[in-house]
């Protein structure tokens, strides 16, 4: 922190908010924005839009992602504004609304007869695989404007032999909630609060808006794990009252029927651990392909984590195609965001290497 005086102005709150994203904006470090306003106990939990802050300022500090990952929370109202920026050769479209309305994107780049498909934050507490993706495209967006290889690959040569298909935010409500609390839900309040047992804190939240976990929504021995699930909406592992009831989940259901993928890639967080098989219907080769997935990633391949109905259960039951859960991360979720640069370093070569994977349509 700059020696001498600060200068400190004040700074109204905003709906979507964080100390993070605060800090960011205004160009300070965090540490110094937690310091001026020690004393407001307004400061020290979800924000409230309208509350005032404390802003100093720190000429001297030099904010970069490049050095230091991902640097605040990333939402859906991030993913709005880079939506925008990844044109020409990424096309961005939306596939489907969640539960208190937000759009679900599509991200397509390439040319190619396979197509793959790659979705994350499935869950809200896993949302820095969300960013993870948007940098990928971002970096892939620039590699091939360039003409650059990547890990060795020609991404020119892959843009015209595949085409990659992205949802980096399967549920948007939950990332909120667990980003911005309550505060950043203008309907079904009282409802989310309920499902909480009226906690504010929801930052171990998974489900989306309605209390139902997207993961455990697909058909495919959906009746024997809801069985084992709560019987209610919950904060997580409520399968719903039925198969594909959820807008989000209909949303990747229809696309994947549609598409009819070569494989998928299903991102999630906790574990270093990459899950290849489903109930013995999975290709033979998947095995040898998680191989090379843990290979490039230093991640763990493992058959299988015992559990059932989830998305890339259900693609293998339905296709007998290749599908593989990533579980980027180790720790508790919310993963911090000191996190983003190990999942970067080593889950990029596991997405570049998923590409050259043969073609199973």
């Amino acid at each position: 922190m700059k020696k001498g005086r600060m200068l400190i102005t004040w700074y109204e709150v905003k709906q979507g908010d964080t100390q993070a994203k605060i800090a960011f904006n205004h160009k300070v470090r965090l540490e110094a924005l937690t310091y001026e306003n020690k004393s407001n106990p307004a400061f020290h939990s979800y924000l409230k839009p309208g509350t005032f802050l404390r802003i100093p300022t720190d000429n001297s500090y030099n904010l970069s992602e490049k050095d230091n990952g991902c640097l605040y929370e990333y939402g859906w109202r991030e993913l709005e504004n880079d939506r925008l920026k990844v044109g020409p050769s990424i096309h961005c479209e939306k596939i489907g609304l969640s539960v208190l309305g937000k759009p679900i994107w599509l991200f397509r780049t390439g040319t190619g007869k396979k197509k793959i498909f790659i979705s994350a934050a499935w869950h809200g507490n896993e949302w820095l695989n969300t960013w993870l993706l948007m940098k990928f495209l971002q970096e892939w967006k620039k590699r091939l404007s360039k003409r650059k290889n990547w890990f060795g690959l020609n991404i020119e040569e892959l843009y015209q032999n595949v085409t990659l298909f992205v949802v980096p935010l399967v549920n948007p409500d939950g990332v909120e909630l667990v980003q911005e609390g309550i505060y950043g839900v203008n309907n079904y309040q009282q409802d989310i609060l309920q499902i909480n047992e009226d906690f504010k804190d929801f930052r171990h939240w998974s489900a989306n808006a309605s209390g139902v976990d997207l993961n455990h929504q697909w058909p495919a021995d959906w009746h024997e794990e809801a069985a084992s699930s709560p019987g209610r909406p919950f904060f997580r592992h409520f399968g719903g009252y039925s198969p594909l009831s959820e807008p989000e989940t209909k949303a990747i259901h229809e696309l994947s029927m549609k598409e009819g993928f070569s494989h998928v890639i299903a991102l999630h967080s906790q574990g270093e651990e990459i899950y290849w098989g489903y109930q013995n219907q999975e290709p033979e080769e998947s095995k040898e392909l998680a191989n090379r997935l843990a290979k490039v990633s230093s991640y763990r391949a493992v058959k299988t984590a015992d559990s059932k109905a989830g998305y890339k259960d259900w693609f293998i039951k339905e296709f007998k195609r290749p599908g593989f859960t990533v579980e980027t991360g180790t720790g508790q979720n919310p993963l911090p965001l000191e996190a983003s640069k190990r999942i970067w370093i080593t889950c990029l070569p596991l997405l570049l290497e998923s590409i050259t994977f043969p073609d199973f349509s």
